[in-house]
């Protein structure tokens, strides 16, 4: 038996029992599956000798048995320092059980400390299943929508971010192993897809922000994933899973193999893992395909069709078939059924590749360093390229206006067209990043209790992507033989110039290029991006400075910090769509950085311990001031907090906090581009009579520019152009946050556990991007009339661009309530039951989408076509979501069901709630439930499981993509899944 195995398993015999939430259990193996507050788990180094002893696959929750390990780093600890712990354990030092977790730089007794942080094991992520960190994190009510996940595949390059409570991807921290690592340079988050799950020993989400601790983007909270280090054996492990449907197969093989020397004074660790999901295609799912875009009238399909779609401003509405001369009034038979082209999930690969080492040169100081390398590639289909003219900054034609006098020409007249260019083949997206983050590190005791960390990291992702089958608009009109008049006008008129074509001759505009002309006018695209991470870190700790000097009065500890950090990210488009000369968006290069200096300090004092009314009561003051070269100006943040346990069997706790968010590299410098987002053109004849009493005013505006509401048709049913972008004058946004709850763990009820969290969250001078749908409804209902000036249209009437720059648009509050409860009886002598559940209700979700309008409430709003922070796809911020989990051990085997609620929710068009008179205009209520079983045997460890039991689909909405939201149903989008998984622990 290796040296770390006999001291924990001497640390378990002295204490007797294992301990959670402060509950002592008589079975260390067989714990509640969830836990919701804050719980003892072991540090980085503990937690792994019981991953040793335990397989990874159905390993016991981490965090059975916890030692005082009174450090504040999640770096490797040291063997000798281990054996302090031991030490204190056996009460040669004290004997209190610490740790440290998010939230905090001091290490607390079990439950001293007031954040409200959910602690999430292995083995809770590796029981459902997921093929990545993001398909576990659906399941948890407090993350949000507004990140992307592997549902939404138009646009998210295959990265998957996440959020805290739908406060936005760019308002929460990621940290792995307590440190910045490094983001994805086209998200501008931590990809969670690029993260090895088997590698994953556990993840801590601090719920009530933590900018006065890590940092300005830590607004609604910080997720810290920590990964497994410091092993001393080895582990090999393969899964498999398939849906019901025979698709979406996914294949993992992980594998780990650590090495202790020199008498347990070093380390080193290396693990690997290959996984791989095969993605699934939208016309493989009846509900997700043809695409509904429009619920009053019922309208499927695209506008964009391979018919050609004539139209003039005298009222033509035509429609020319493939072969380039039958000519028919634009029906509904027209439209395309673009859904048959599309993927419903990402087609996924990641390599990821780790090493860890860590060597003690005396107690003064341990070196540790660490590398992380990820390849993920992902892959994703779309329909053929849509098409209808270029938007600035390019100067091409922003209509193609074929002249009467083109051969091709049936209409005897000057006419626009619109068309799907099919023979270019359908879209493909590949996207494949490289990231790597290498952190190097030096710990130790400095004196009388103090310690110290001093670290450096630097990060890298590159990433390319590849768009298959854009095409070139210069040769596109090259191969129509049409010429501007004025090559430096977007809106020059066009002539009919047959000397331009190429040398196959020239193409009809209104039917289908042959295979010459394709293959002319096709193009594929690559665009570069890379971001770099500069972090240096000191961070000094004692958690026994001093005890306060009155009776019962318990310790003082202070930790103080210092972190320099630069972070300079470009994005290169390709030059085609620089220059506007691409048939997709054009998009602008983006490069910019920043460098940031900060300090901290926290103080935790325990004024009173183990007196009357005061079992424990303690303290805790934190801030933090920054700053960066973008300002002249100094970010100050503080947070403070209380927690207060009268008697050993409850507990009350608060905190009330600031938050400063200095605008990222994208939001500051992000180069204009234009997107396709789900909105309606107001003046559009089917939809100026859905807004009711307003519905006068929109005709009446719509015809002061010109439009006729009774004839007027929008091209490109259910989007509209967006030209999007930094701005360079941004402020920073401000915030407060406040929690307050309780725990009760009755001593006369063994083994329970129950919490109750009220959170609320304010952010003022709010960084965002106005909805498109939001800004046409002001413009046009009258509501804000200065809207309007965003509003840019062509001759012909439709929309060529609405401009929605990131700006501060106003504020944002949001407050709820958290409730958690956990419970384990033994029933018998090898039986153990377990419940746990995770419950959110929100009570106030407001935003005020300009400075000094009125709020907007979203409470209970499925927001279809995009919403308020910076999400284009269809989102939800449902009232009421909860996720139950229900154990039952027997020995060797384990069963687990899994259950999953999603409140229903009224649709929100971004502007208003709908009613009944609207068609459609809710979601009901959605449950997923999912069952796991496994099994011990020797060294081998067995698990199967199947999730979305009932093969449930996710509900209708209206999102132009999909007819779902996937931000908040896509767990249910693959349907019923099954998967295997086995390991061999040596």
């Amino acid at each position: 038996m290796n040296t770390s195995r006999r001291h924990l398993l001497l640390c378990a015999s002295i204490l007797g029992v294992g301990t959670l939430s402060g509950t002592a259990f008589a079975d260390s193996t067989t714990q509640p599956e969830h836990r919701s507050h804050k719980v003892v788990h072991h540090k980085a180094s503990t937690s792994t000798a019981a991953a040793r002893s335990t397989p990874a696959a159905v390993a016991a929750p981490a965090a059975t048995t916890s030692v005082a390990v009174p450090v504040a780093t999640t770096a490797p600890v040291s063997s000798s320092r281990r054996r302090a712990a031991l030490l204190e354990a056996q009460g040669v030092s004290g004997g209190t059980e610490r740790m440290v977790v998010t939230g905090s730089a001091l290490a607390s007794s079990n439950n001293q400390n007031a954040n409200p942080v959910q602690i999430v094991t292995a083995k809770q992520i590796q029981q459902t299943g997921a093929t990545t960190l993001s398909d576990f994190f659906a399941r948890i009510p407090s993350i949000g929508g507004t990140g992307s996940n592997n549902a939404e595949t138009n646009g998210t390059g295959g990265a998957a971010c996440t959020d805290i409570r739908n406060l936005g991807s760019n308002r929460v921290l990621v940290l792995i192993d307590g440190k910045r690592a490094t983001l994805n340079g086209q998200s501008n988050c931590i990809d969670l897809n690029a993260l090895p799950v088997q590698q994953i020993a556990s993840v801590e989400i601090l719920k009530d922000g933590g900018s006065e601790l890590y940092g300005a983007d830590a607004v609604s909270g910080v997720i810290n994933i920590k990964m497994r280090h410091d092993l001393s054996d080895g582990n090999i492990t393969i899964r498999g899973g398939i849906t019901g449907h025979g698709d979406n197969d996914t294949g993992m093989i992980s594998a780990y193999k650590g090495w202790n020397f020199d008498h347990d004074k070093g380390n080193l660790t290396l693990f690997g893992q290959y996984m791989t999901q095969g993605g699934v295609l939208q016309r493989d799912r009846s509900w997700a395909n043809p695409v509904q875009l429009m619920t009053d009238p019922v309208s499927f399909g695209s506008s964009y069709s391979n018919y050609t779609h004539v139209q003039t401003g005298s009222g033509l509405n035509a429609a020319v078939a493939p072969d380039g001369k039958t000519v028919s009034d634009w029906g509904t038979n027209n439209r395309y059924d673009y859904g048959r082209h599309q993927s419903l999930l990402n087609q996924l690969q990641n390599a990821s590749l780790s090493g860890d080492f860590h060597y003690e040169f005396n107690r003064h100081a341990n070196l540790y360093s660490n590398v992380m390398y990820s390849h993920r590639t992902s892959s994703t289909f779309m329909a053929a390229e849509p098409f209808d003219g270029s938007v600035p900054p390019s100067t091409l034609p922003s209509v193609l206006t074929v002249p009467a006098n083109d051969p091709n020409n049936p209409f005897g007249q000057d006419v626009d067209v619109t068309k799907r260019l099919t023979e270019l083949g359908d879209r493909r997206d590949e996207n494949a990043t490289d990231t790597v983050t290498a952190k190097v590190g030096v710990n130790g005791e400095i004196a009388y209790g103090w310690n110290y960390d001093v670290s450096y990291t630097y990060g890298s992702n590159m990433s390319t992507d590849h768009m298959e089958n854009v095409g070139s608009y210069t040769n596109l009109l090259n191969a129509y033989g049409l010429q501007q008049t004025d090559p430096s006008n977007a809106s020059s008129a066009l002539v009919y110039n047959p000397s331009v074509c190429p040398s196959f001759g020239c193409s009809n505009p209104f039917g289908t290029m042959g295979s010459q002309a394709a293959s002319y006018v096709n193009y594929n695209t690559n665009t570069h991006s890379h971001y770099q991470l500069r972090d240096w870190n000191l961070r000094i700790n004692n958690n026994h400075v001093t005890t306060m000097p009155w009776k019962g009065g318990g310790d003082l500890g202070i930790a103080l910090g210092f972190e320099h950090r630069g972070e300079q990210l470009t994005n290169t488009p390709d030059p085609l769509i620089i220059s506007g000369q691409s048939l997709t968006n054009t998009v602008l290069p983006t490069s910019g950085g920043f460098d940031v200096t900060e300090g901290y300090a926290e103080a935790k004092a325990t004024l009173l311990k183990n007196v009357f009314l005061a079992k424990d009561l303690t303290v805790d003051v934190q801030g933090r001031a920054s700053g960066y070269s973008t300002t002249s100006d100094t970010a100050k943040n503080w947070k403070a907090s209380i927690n207060w346990a009268p008697t050993r069997d409850i507990r009350f706790r608060g905190t009330i906090g600031t938050s400063y968010r200095q605008p990222n590299v994208y939001e500051l410098y992000g180069g204009q581009s234009l997107s396709y987002n789900p909105a309606n053109d107001p003046c559009d004849a089917d939809q100026v009579g859905g807004y009711g009493a307003a519905s006068a005013t929109v005709a009446a505006t719509c015809a002061k520019h010109g439009i006729n509401t009774s004839t007027f048709h929008q091209s490109g049913t259910g989007q509209v152009p967006t030209l999007g972008g930094g701005n360079a004058r941004l402020a920073p946004e401000v915030g407060r946050t406040y929690t307050f709850g309780t725990i009760i763990t009755p001593r006369w009820i063994p083994n329970l556990s129950i919490s109750g969290e009220f959170w609320h969250y304010s952010v003022n001078h709010t960084i965002s991007a106005l909805p498109t749908q939001y800004i046409l409804d002001g413009c046009y209902t009258g509501t804000n009339s200065s809207l309007c000036n965003l509003v840019n249209r062509l001759s012909n009437g439709q929309i060529n661009t609405v401009s929605a720059t990131n700006q501060n648009t106003g504020a944002l509050h949001e407050s709820g309530v958290d409730f958690d409860f956990d419970y384990r009886i033994r029933v018998a002598r090898h039986d153990v039951l377990s419940v746990s559940n995770n419950f959110q209700y929100l009570l106030n979700y407001t935003q005020q989408m300009v400075p000094g309008g009125p709020f907007t409430n979203y409470t209970g709003a499925l927001l279809y076509g995009g919403g308020p922070n910076n999400a284009s796809a269809s989102y939800g911020i449902p009232r009421v979501r909860d996720y139950a989990t229900f154990g039952w051990t027997h020995g060797a085997f384990t069963a687990t069901y899994m259950v999953q609620f999603i409140g229903g929710m009224r649709w929100n068009d971004q502007s208003e709630f709908l009613n009944s008179t609207d068609g459609r205009y809710k979601t009901p209520m959605m449950i997923e439930q999912d069952l796991t079983l496994a099994y011990r045997w020797k060294k081998w460890n067995f698990e199967s499981g199947i999730n979305n039991i009932t093969n449930k689909k996710p509900p209708f909405v209206t999102s132009s993509v999909d007819n779902s939201a996937g931000a908040t149903y896509g767990s249910f989008y693959q349907g019923r899944y099954f998967f295997l998984q086995a390991g061999l622990n040596f």
